[in-house]
């Protein structure tokens, strides 16, 4: 079943006192456009992140959105800049030796001074990759399941509006078949009021209307009609990316109903042409949003 461009999904996953909250977001777009926000601390898991979506995500614009917080304590590493402490030490003993003043320094004072000691994280890259993981793929399926289900309800929507156009196809096929009779006998009709004769070249006559059934004939529009409609419906059931492909049969069957309203020399025709060319417009603004 196709699949909209649209959707959302959300997934967190928290162990030993760190948290991942996953958000995806996603609008229809021409092409591929994946945009990955999160922490610098954990900017190498960006690939990771991208990698994973375009595995599951063929088209549309898609904003991913990860925060990451970590409370643990067994994360925490102390370090002591010691070139930095013996930096001080040393320029604290000059200055004491320039003033003549006893240098009482101790450790608790070099500690307290700034950059000598550092809280830094301590990162198991492959533990958090797996942690990442967990939210992500939570996230992915919310998203993939709200795609799907708008895939459906447009999908169902779509071939309601295929089997309209197809009966009005009929409709228009029935008119047709008329149409040559009816030139006919207003050709006869008319040669008849202006020679005002009733004596008429039966042959004259069957050459025009060799010529305007050929000129008028849409058949082989029909048939090509029927063909797209049949194709449109086939991949509304596929499961894959057919967005593209849906566009073009859409362009292609408006191109063939323009062909029909230029030959056909009928008004109830053009009338239904204006209903199916109504329901090819409402096709083609959904099918912007299908993957």
């Amino acid at each position: 079943m196709i699949k909209s461009m649209t959707g959302y999904g959300r997934g967190r996953y928290e162990n030993d006192g760190r948290e991942f909250l996953v958000e995806i977001k996603s609008v229809n777009h021409k092409y591929h456009d994946i945009n990955i926000k999160l922490p610098r601390s954990i900017s190498f898991l960006e690939e990771v992140v991208k990698k994973r979506i375009n595995e599951v995500v063929n088209r549309g614009k898609i904003d991913i959105y990860i925060s990451y917080t970590n409370f643990s304590q067994s994360d925490k590493e102390v370090k002591i800049d010691e070139d930095l402490a013996k930096n001080y030490i040393t320029a604290f003993q000059k200055m004491a030796q320039d003033v003549n003043l006893s240098p009482n320094i101790s450790v608790l004072d070099i500690a307290q001074l700034p950059d000598v000691i550092n809280i830094v994280d301590k990162q198991d890259e492959e533990k958090l990759k797996q942690e990442l993981n967990f939210a992500l793929e939570e996230a992915i399926s919310n998203f993939l399941s709200m795609r799907k289900i708008e895939g459906q309800r447009m999908a169902e929507d779509l071939q309601e509006r295929m089997k309209n156009i197809s009966k009005n196809l009929e409709t228009i096929s029935k008119l047709s078949t008329g149409l040559v009779d009816e030139y006919i006998v207003k050709l006869k009709e008319r040669i008849k009021e202006i020679l005002k004769d009733n004596v008429i070249d039966e042959n004259r006559i069957a050459m025009e209307a060799v010529i305007y059934a050929d000129k008028t004939s849409i058949q082989e529009e029909l048939t090509r009609l029927r063909s797209h409609i049949l194709q449109f419906q086939d991949m509304l059931l596929e499961d894959k990316a057919v967005g593209k492909k849906l566009d073009f049969l859409i362009q292609e069957m408006n191109r063939e109903t323009n062909t029909i309203a230029s030959k056909a020399n009928c008004l109830e025709i053009t009338q239904t042409i204006v209903e199916i060319k109504n329901e090819l417009e409402n096709v083609r603004e959904q099918v912007q949003n299908i993957e």
